[in-house]
């Protein structure tokens, strides 16, 4: 029985990148061997065992074989005669398939440690077109490692658009789907990852309300950059640089889904295109086993992200207004979260990534503010009672933020 360390955690090493869990893979054992051992067999598709004493998952040299559509059908031989090489063929990306011996020899036979110099990202064998799932990865791969200039090699961007154009794509699962884009999202350039699949023809299979987005137009005096498509990248570009959180970031890619389904002879502009936007995102989250709590941040984000932009123009009142729909007061964490999201999607455009944005500060205000009205000290609130209480401390929230917005607008 021999072991060797595996996947992502040699490529991450070789990167410099640190190790976050690590993968082994054992050639000459079969299942019993391993449960003799110690070892805990988990998972039913694939013969995979987790060690006794450190958890770390060790698997059995395996092979597999096409027998149906998507990325479950397969035929997997895991016997004690597979070899290294063998295993490692059946991996999708060279990087992916280098493995290292006990010693901290490589074993590298498919040239991985030379397309990670060139930073190419470049598929092991045919069989990679046999894994509608590696679409996703390899977009996912192309955004994770974009900062060390790694791109998708010519072939096999080809691969993957023949792919695509197969109808294997439609066979993935929700909720593998939804894993892939979710950790794609945290990736240091989200936008990457769906320019990939969109230059596979992979996007309007998967998604096909942010593939409708491109050669859409928006009025080039608000969105220089003109293309939909393409504002969708910029915000998703910034959103990485102003916050690490998911649900941002999925409101983000979701704001403007409304501007695909904008009539032709409406264009440039987008009437309406705000609640369309939320509809098609309830739509897209039905699709996907998508949070609870991201679904209700991109609604608030679709729905009022105009009107945040807006709230330098507005009056004290208007802007108190907005931050109860917003449900600010109670929620500031939240609010932060929205408000940054409108921050990308204002920086979003051609020239003005690096633009200002003091519309947040002033509804930060206003939130505050309303917050810190206390009761007691509402004149005849003692004597309310029901639903009028609720009205005082509103009014009384009303008055405040108008006068803090006040003085912060009047002229020196």
């Amino acid at each position: 029985m021999q072991i060797y360390l595996v996947g992502g955690a040699v490529r991450d090493a070789l990167l410099g990148e640190p190790v976050i869990e690590r993968d082994w893979v054992v050639v000459g054992a079969s299942a019993k061997t391993l449960l003799a051992e110690g070892f805990k067999q988990v998972g039913q598709e694939f013969p995979v065992f987790l060690h006794p004493q450190s958890g770390e998952e060790y698997a059995l040299a395996r092979t597999e074989r096409k027998t149906g559509p998507g990325y479950t059908g397969f035929e997997v031989d895991a016997g004690a005669s597979i070899t290294l090489e063998e295993d490692l063929l059946r991996r999708d990306l060279t990087i992916n398939a280098i493995a290292q011996d006990g010693a901290g020899r490589l074993i590298d036979p498919y040239n991985g440690v030379a397309d990670l110099n060139a930073r190419l990202l470049r598929h092991v064998s045919p069989a990679f077109g046999e894994d509608p799932l590696r679409v996703l990865r390899v977009a996912r791969f192309a955004a994770r490692f974009y900062q060390f200039g790694f791109t998708v090699a010519p072939e096999t961007l080809a691969l993957m658009r023949t792919m695509a154009a197969s109808g294997e794509l439609e066979a993935l699962k929700p909720e593998r789907v939804w894993l892939e884009t979710s950790k794609a999202l945290m990736t240091q350039r989200p936008d990457v990852f769906f320019d990939v699949l969109r230059s596979t023809n992979a996007l309007k299979v998967v998604f096909p309300e942010l593939d409708r987005l491109f050669g859409v137009p928006q009025p080039e005096r608000w969105h220089p950059e003109i293309d939909t498509g393409a504002h969708l990248l910029l915000t998703l570009k910034v959103a990485a640089q102003l916050s690490d959180d998911l649900e941002t970031r999925f409101a983000v890619l979701t704001h403007d889904l409304g501007k695909g389904t904008t009539p032709k002879e409406a264009l440039p502009k987008h009437r309406g295109h705000e609640q369309r936007s939320v509809e098609l995102i309830r739509d897209f989250c039905a699709r996907f086993p998508v949070p609870t709590k991201l679904r209700q941040l991109a609604d608030l984000v679709a729905a009022h992200h105009g009107s945040v932009h807006r709230a330098n123009e507005m009056r004290p009142g208007s802007v108190f207004d907005l931050v109860i729909k917003l449900d600010g007061i109670r929620q500031p964490d939240r609010l932060e979260k929205i408000l940054v999201a409108c921050e990308a999607d204002a920086r979003g455009r051609l020239g003005l990534e690096n633009s200002a944005y003091p519309q947040a500060a002033t509804i930060k205000l206003a939130a505050k503010t309303a917050a810190a009205v206390q009761r007691e000290t509402i004149p005849g609130i003692d004597q309310l009672e029901g639903a009028a209480i609720g009205t005082a401390i509103r009014d009384a929230q009303r008055l405040a933020v108008t006068r803090a917005l006040t003085e912060v607008q009047a002229p020196p």
